[in-house]
C-alpha cells in the first residue's frame, strides 16, 4: 500500500474541477484508490513526464483528465501535485 499526500494546489484545483463537472467525482475517487493500491496498474497509464515537467509522473483519470504526481518509490509515497485536462497540466 502506498501513502498519498496532496499539495494545497491539488486540493483547490480538484475541488474546482469536481464542482464544474460532478460526474468526475467517482472516477477520481476510484483512481486515487487505485494509485494508493498499485500506482503501476495498467488502467492508470502512469508515465514519466519529460521536458519542463521531468521528475513528475502523470496518470489518467478519464480520457481528458490527468493527475500529475511525484513518486517516492523508496518511501512508497505519492504526492498529488496537479489535476486537469491534458492541456492544463502539461502547460
Amino acid at each position: 500500500m502506498w501513502r498519498l499526500s496532496r499539495t494545497d494546489a491539488f486540493v483547490r484545483t480538484a475541488r474546482r474541477l469536481v464542482k464544474r463537472d460532478p460526474q468526475l467525482s467517482d472516477p477520481l475517487a476510484a483512481d486515487l484508490a487505485q494509485l494508493e493500491g498499485d500506482p503501476h496498474h495498467p488502467r492508470l497509464k502512469l508515465h514519466a513526464l519529460r521536458g519542463q515537467l521531468e521528475g513528475l509522473w502523470a496518470a489518467r483519470v478519464t480520457y481528458r483528465i490527468r493527475v500529475v504526481v511525484v513518486l517516492h518509490e523508496e518511501q512508497r509515497e505519492i504526492t498529488l501535485v496537479d489535476i486537469g485536462t491534458h492541456d492544463e497540466v502539461y502547460r
